[in-house]
């Protein structure tokens, strides 16, 4: 089982990007890359609005993400909230042990 958690950043005047920035120029974002049951750590921009960014992260469990959340790391991303003025919206998904389904897989190019 992984845990994914969404979270869309929202801002003004391109915050939320300029926040995803430091992220990665702080090295924050490869700190958190290394910690033990993190699977995937990254950003995106939603074509549909350029005031908002999205990151996916993704967790082995769910004491991984407790680790996470009780690490240095989260001060920071803290600071960096408050920083840019952001708001957040949280989604929050556990995989599917079955995996996919051969009948959704007909529509997958790979």
């Amino acid at each position: 089982m992984s845990i994914v958690v969404n979270i869309y950043y929202s801002g003004t005047g391109g915050n939320a990007r300029k926040f995803a920035e430091e992220m990665e120029s702080s090295g924050t974002v490869a700190e958190i890359r290394k910690e033990e049951g993190n699977l995937r750590y990254e950003y995106f921009i939603p074509m549909a609005d350029p005031e908002t960014v999205l990151l996916i992260d993704c967790w082995k469990d769910q004491e991984a993400i407790d680790r996470h959340h009780a690490s240095p790391m989260m001060e920071k991303i803290a600071e960096l909230r408050v920083k840019y003025d952001l708001h957040m919206r949280v989604e929050r998904y556990v995989s599917d042990e079955e995996g996919i389904s051969e009948a959704d897989s007909r529509f997958i190019k790979e």
